[in-house]
């Protein structure tokens, strides 16, 4: 017997139990109306997505092949959306992730307004759109569970016993949109205590995966703008830590963490690291530090001062108050850094790159394989990147080591759409279209990502749409860019009465009042128009 129906007999139940006083409660309304609510709160949604995250980090540990995907949303709208196309299209959601961009955070969700990538925005802000996205996700099981509910009734008053049966099988093995959320917490937002009990919040608004950057809280940069700070390891230890112990405290056992270092576009520190002896974690950090011999009688008034094997080193510092690190030793720290992190706790890294080449990251992969072998990524596919011009560079430059005549290609201009229809272009798009397929094979990327795509879709929408509407083209810009391609695309926003819960409410207050419920949907309804 299904869940479905084990509800009705056990809610039959509880109802003869009261007497006549619950005549009026329908049985397979309420058993309807628990399975359109699954999850009951936050805790159930972060228990439920880890245990999926985990069986998917295994499935990639045996099959490269195996690797999943999410898109950044920056509301429950647009998570929503995504979730409904991906069943409509693909079938399930199976692999497919949420993430969550503390970038879009602070671009679109502050209270400030628009902000720079800096931990400026609230915090709380990070975890309420947490709980918006899961709620948005739940509504979309709901709406899509009551269309079920409304053919198995119309099934039922046509006497059609296969198709009643058909539907019944789709209530009994459906699928949730509710999927993991990857969810960027900075760099912690403070201390670690700060750390901690935000982790907290965000998972107990569902957060089953929390990521974490190695920079100085409150000198946090975008990971692909200038001027990042790095903070020493132990420091960043504390805050995994922090997280674990706040995953431990909630029940979420097998809660993810990705650490994320920035040390390859890093090149400065806050700190020198505290080292008791000669080759431990902290004289590692240290010794990355672009520092110049000294005798005492070089020293000058208030400078820092290493002792390295007997020798007296001086760190560069400068006017800011941060120590800078060699040239150069960008590759090492993000190997050491990665290396630290699995040792003590975390799941998954996350190397920042300044551009997509699946060469550079697999060789940073393959050192830190050496050490930890089944180390694995979470890759952030920028938008950052000029994916074009980045592509037709290294397509260039492989075609130019092979020995072909490249003397109709600029290779600083290859953006340019005058090559968009040359061989070079063509094989670049290849190498764009199956950038997740060879670096999940190739550079140990079990997840990849794309931070702002929605943040630019919507903006791309929108300038086409005020483009030709305030234009000549008036109210068939409309119509013709995006009312009529829902139709025929099938979109299901279309109906937008019905996306907001129009239906369902109704459904609802026909179990509340029978027939004397007022409903919204009746023939003078104009989503009627859309069959």
């Amino acid at each position: 017997m299904s869940d479905y129906n084990k509800d009705i007999d056990a809610i039959a139940n509880l109802r003869a139990a009261q007497g006549t006083a619950w005549n009026a409660i329908n049985p397979e309304s309420a058993a309807r109306m628990k399975a359109q609510n699954r999850f009951k709160t936050g805790l159930d949604i972060a228990k439920y997505t880890a245990a999926i995250m985990r069986q998917d980090m295994a499935d990639y540990d045996a099959d490269s092949a195996s690797y999943t995907q999410s898109l950044g949303c920056w509301h429950g709208f647009i998570g929503q959306q995504k979730m409904i196309a991906i069943k409509k299209h693909h079938g399930t959601t199976s692999k497919r992730y949420l993430y969550l961009s503390g970038w879009m955070v602070a671009a679109l969700r502050s209270e400030f307004g628009p902000l720079p990538d800096q931990s400026m925005h609230e915090k709380t802000s990070v975890a309420a759109l947490i709980e918006e996205l899961y709620t948005f996700l739940r509504q979309a099981d709901s709406r899509e569970l009551d269309q079920l509910f409304v053919a198995l009734d119309d099934a039922r008053a046509a006497g059609d016993n296969a198709l009643e049966a058909e539907i019944q099988a789709k209530i009994d093995n459906h699928e949730t949109h509710v999927v993991p959320i990857i969810a960027d917490i900075d760099a912690g937002f403070g201390n670690p205590e700060a750390t901690y009990l935000l982790a907290k919040k965000m998972i107990e608004a569902g957060a089953c995966c929390i990521q974490l950057e190695n920079q100085v809280s409150d000198e946090k940069q975008c990971g692909h703008q200038d001027g990042k700070v790095t903070v020493p390891h132990a420091d960043f230890l504390a805050k995994i830590n922090a997280v674990r112990y706040a995953f431990l405290e909630l029940g979420i056992d097998d809660g993810v963490i990705v650490a994320r270092t920035d040390s390859l576009g890093a090149g400065l520190t806050k700190q020198i690291a505290v080292t008791n002896e000669p080759g431990d974690l902290g004289d590692q950090y240290n010794a990355f530090l672009d520092c110049e011999e000294v005798s005492t009688a070089d020293m000058k008034n208030g400078d820092v001062v290493l002792n390295r094997g007997g020798k007296l080193l001086r760190p560069k510092r400068l006017p800011s108050n941060l120590f800078q690190f060699k040239k150069g030793t960008g590759e090492d720290r993000c190997v050491l850094d990665c290396i630290t992190s699995l040792q003590n706790g975390a799941d998954l890294l996350w190397i920042e790159t300044e551009k997509p080449h699946v060469g550079q990251i697999a060789a940073m992969v393959n050192r830190i394989r050496e050490v930890v072998p089944n180390a694995k990524l979470v890759y952030n596919n920028s938008p950052s990147f000029n994916w074009t011009l980045n592509f037709r560079q290294q397509v260039f430059d492989i075609m130019a080591e092979a020995g072909k005549d490249m003397s109709a290609y600029d290779r600083a201009n290859l953006m340019s759409v005058d090559y968009d229809e040359t061989e070079l272009a063509q094989v670049a798009d290849e190498k764009i279209r199956t950038f997740q397929r060879d670096a999940a094979a190739e550079a140990g990327i079990f997840h990849h990502l794309i931070t702002l795509p929605t943040y630019h879709t919507a903006a791309l929408s929108t300038d086409n749409l005020a483009k030709g509407y305030f234009g000549a083209e008036g109210m068939l810009a409309y119509v013709k860019g995006v009312q009529r391609q829902e139709l025929r695309q099938g979109i299901a926003c279309v109906k937008h009465q019905n996306m907001a819960g129009s239906d369902i409410g109704d459904n609802h207050k026909e179990y509340f009042a029978g027939e004397a419920a007022l409903k919204a949907g009746g023939k003078d309804n104009t989503m009627n128009q859309f069959g």
